[in-house]
This record gives C-alpha cells, sequence and structure tokens, in this order.
C-alpha cells in the first residue's frame, strides 16, 4: 500500500525539487493549501532550514544545508517506514539510462551542429531534426510510465511525472518548442530534473556518486 507523506515533509521537499520556488508555486507542488505552506516555511526558516530571497521585484525559498540535511533525514525515515527502499534503488537503476537519453535529447534540442561548427544553435528550422528529437523524448515517456507507478505505489508524493511529462511533450509537439527544455515552465526538462533530485535525495545519494 502506498504511504502519503506529511504535509510538514512536503513543504519541505518541495523546496528541494525545484531548487528555488516562491510559497504559490511550492503550494501547487504537492496540492498543499498556500496559508498552510507559508506557515510551514516560516516555521522552516525560524529553525534554519529554508531561506527567502529577495530580487528585482520576486523572491522565492531555497534550502540550505541544514535543510537539506533534514529533508534527508525526514525522506529515509518515511522510506523504511514504507518498507520501499529496494524498489525505489530498482527504478533509480532504471532511471539512469533514461536520464542519458533525455538529456541527449535535450543537448539536440538546444544544438544542431553544422560544418565548421559543432555547437551551432539550432534554429528549430530543420523539421526532420526537431521531429527525430521529439520521437526520442515520446520513448523516454514511455518508459518512464512504468517506472512512474512503480515509484507512486511506495510513495503517494511521487505520483504525476509521467503525466506532467506528457503534457509538456504534447505542447512542444504542438507547435512550443519551450515546453521541451525551458527551466521557468513545466518542460520535459524540468520535470525530469525534479524527478532526478526527488530520487537521489530520497536514496540519501548525490549527483556525483551516480555510475
Amino acid at each position: 500500500m502506498t504511504r502519503d507523506s506529511s504535509p510538514d515533509l512536503l513543504v519541505l521537499h518541495a523546496v528541494r525539487v525545484t531548487g528555488f520556488a516562491d510559497t504559490p508555486v511550492l503550494a501547487r507542488r504537492y496540492g498543499l493549501d498556500a496559508a498552510e505552506t507559508e506557515e510551514a516555511l516560516l516555521d522552516a526558516q525560524a529553525r534554519g532550514w529554508v531561506e527567502h530571497t529577495a530580487f528585482a521585484g520576486s523572491g522565492g525559498w531555497s534550502l540550505t544545508e541544514a535543510g537539506r540535511a533534514e529533508d534527508e533525514r525526514l525522506l529515509a525515515a518515511e522510506l523504511a517506514g514504507a518498507g520501499g527502499a529496494g524498489e525505489v534503488r530498482e527504478v533509480y537503476r532504471a532511471f539512469l539510462p533514461l536520464n542519458a537519453l533525455l538529456l541527449r535529447a535535450c543537448t539536440d534540442w538546444q544544438l544542431r551542429p553544422a560544418a565548421g561548427d559543432p555547437l551551432a544553435v539550432n534554429d528549430h528550422s530543420d523539421p526532420a531534426w526537431d521531429a527525430r528529437v521529439l520521437h526520442e523524448l515520446a520513448g523516454v515517456g514511455r518508459a518512464l510510465s512504468p517506472l512512474a507507478d512503480r515509484l507512486g505505489n511506495v510513495l503517494t508524493r511521487f505520483r504525476g511525472y509521467d503525466t506532467r511529462f506528457a503534457a509538456a511533450l504534447a505542447r512542444a509537439r504542438a507547435g512550443e518548442g519551450a515546453w521541451v527544455d525551458r527551466t521557468d515552465v513545466d518542460s520535459c526538462h524540468r520535470v525530469w530534473f525534479e524527478l532526478h533530485e526527488d530520487l537521489i535525495a530520497t536514496l540519501g545519494i548525490t549527483r556525483n556518486a551516480e555510475p
């Protein structure tokens, strides 16, 4: 049976997986009440786990080192209680080759080598090139779906990555290219980044330790 996470854990973890976001974005990440999210963030700030930064008329929350450690402590206890550590590790191992495919596809979306310039920017004037990239992303999305199901059967908070990825890809295929790799929308790359961060945080590892 899947395990639900506590609201306080979800607020702190939302800061972790998004990297930097304002309160409404953090509340929406796990469908939490905005006022309760703000209260939890202020409590976490008082404990030294998060900090708020404002600039150019906007602002957001980010984790401190102490907050990262607390998030990982809570996640480890949650995973142990759910009894799903082995399953999450297996999914993570299956995720890594897909991660390589996703990164290559995003690179090809940004760059299209030309004669004498292997780092030429992709100006999206070659429909066949872009169609190939979108086809590769579709393959990644299909492979993601069963992995997301397995994760969601361990912890409820893992649900939705596959549907978010599919929604972003659908918009990209409809002509909105920003939904492949932009970081300021819920793009394929953005969704994938959050899943990657979610997995390594849950397992208590770092990207540098990946094979």
